[in-house]
């Protein structure tokens, strides 16, 4: 296969991919070519990997790093994802706290915040135009159920001292977005649309302009203590990186650290200024509502909606393959929802369709850090909002690999250890039957208005 024809295939990833210009989508880079020592051997070229070695190099440009990547730059969920760049973090601050304390919860969550303007600023130094645009998030509720757990989410970011997440009437909330049957809105200011292929690819070339070395096309076999076993060599590393998130279960040893969860999407033409003048979403607002099987949007710079969620289905075996990446009925029920929710696209074409994995721990927490004793270290789980959230890991492993003991090296996600997943088909039923009583409580609740028994059955599952 040809290079040529490789970025093509590359290109039906996303809509981002599609999208790149010529200068960052190609051409790919040439393979380990044998053993190689370094300093820090990174797996992974995704936002985590290249994070972390941009924010090494920058410290330290002498620092000799390899990064390891069985595709290329952004292959995995960097470059297909929603394009929110949030400061989500995926377990709420009660869980952090829990085996941490309330401090260091608030620490976390004030890192994160300021995490979207770092990546802006970054964004700004390296010349990388990533289309970002930081019009917040407007999160919809369209029914009673949705509007008390909005008014419960408001109400506990509040008690944790946290006040720049605001109510939206009817009214400004659809002066905002248009949809239907919106009853208000909850707005926070932390978050920015961006093209997530743009910035991860240019990262990619800030990495290797700063001194880093990426190999693409060369598929890690093992993470060992100060070794990277590949199909084509060994890099020996005093400091040895896992950045492979939803892959992780590819790798000997971690089937079980994380689940890969599928989140699919589509996105329209190019809309008219008069559509987009009825629709709302002026500064680029990302937008999702209180439903409790996840939705996210954005208005892409190019005038389309990019429009995802969940829905598919756990693999059996936390298997990761291009033929998951596509789900017709998944794909078709995201086109329902979003006619649903804006009957003006009613008539409008999608041209793009596509999927990929999210990394899923089984507490449902992020976790990055360092084992002094090893000198592995490891940075993931991400649940989908890794944008953001792999920024932070990026520079807290920067200072734990650099032996830092600064804010960020000592936040309650580092050196959070995950529970291991069940083993299957415990893992498989587990997962799936979640997922169906997610997707019942809501359709209940959608032709009730109000809270169900099955909702409630189910958020008592869930634990919230």
């Amino acid at each position: 296969m040809d290079q040529r024809h490789h970025h093509r295939e590359y290109r039906r990833l996303s809509l981002w991919w599609d999208q790149l210009p010529d200068e960052l989508a190609g051409p790919q880079r040439p393979r380990l070519p044998g053993h190689r020592d370094a300093d820090v051997a990174i797996v992974g070229a995704g936002f985590s990997g290249l994070w972390t070695a941009y924010y090494l190099l920058s410290a330290d440009p002498s620092t000799r790093i390899v990064v390891i990547e069985q595709e290329a730059a952004g292959f995995g969920g960097s470059g297909r994802a929603g394009g929110w760049c949030s400061a989500l973090f995926p377990a709420p601050h009660s869980l952090v706290a829990r085996w941490s304390s309330r401090e260091a919860a608030i620490r976390l969550q004030q890192a994160l915040d300021v995490t979207v303007d770092e990546v802006q600023r970054v964004a700004g130094a390296e010349g990388i135009d990533c289309r970002f645009a930081k019009g917040g998030t407007i999160s919809l509720v369209r029914s009673e159920a949705q509007e008390k757990r909005a008014r419960n989410h408001m109400a506990d970011e509040l008690s944790w001292g946290f006040d720049d997440l605001s109510w939206l009437d009817a009214d400004p909330a659809r002066q905002r977005l248009a949809a239907t049957g919106v009853r208000g809105a909850t707005l926070t200011p932390n978050c920015a649309a961006i093209d997530p292929a743009r910035l991860v690819r240019a990262l990619a070339l800030a990495v290797e302009r700063l001194g880093g070395v990426i190999y693409e096309g060369t598929r890690a076999t093992s993470i060992e203590p100060g070794v990277v076993r590949t199909d084509v060599g060994n890099v020996r590393a005093e400091r040895v990186i896992r950045a492979t998130e939803a892959f992780t279960p590819l790798l000997p040893g971690l089937r079980r650290t994380v689940a890969p969860v599928y989140s699919l999407m589509l996105a329209t033409e190019p809309l008219p200024d008069e559509v987009w003048e009825q629709i709302g979403l002026r500064d680029r607002e990302t937008f999702a509502d209180y439903r409790r099987l996840i939705i996210y949007g954005q208005r892409t710079a190019d005038g389309r909606i990019a429009f995802g969620g969940r829905g598919a289905p756990y693999h059996y075996g936390s298997t990761v393959r291009p033929e998951h990446d596509h789900d017709a009925r998944v794909q078709a029920d995201l086109r329902r929802t979003l006619v649903e929710l804006l009957p003006v696209l009613r008539d409008v074409a999608v041209t793009h369709t596509w999927g990929g994995a999210v990394g899923v721990s089984f507490d449902w927490t992020a976790s990055v850090g360092l084992d002094e004793r090893t000198g592995v270290g490891w940075a993931g789980g991400y649940v989908g909002d890794g944008i953001g959230t792999s920024n932070l890991a990026g520079r807290t492993l920067a200072d734990l690999i650099r032996g830092e003991r600064s804010d960020l090296a000592t936040l309650p996600w580092v050196n959070h250890r995950w529970p291991r997943w069940p083993p299957e088909p415990l893992r498989w039923v587990g997962t799936n039957l979640v997922l169906r009583g997610v997707m019942a409580a809501d359709r209940v609740e959608a032709r009730a208005g109000r809270p169900s028994v099955v909702g409630r059955a189910v958020d008592r599952l869930l634990g919230h």
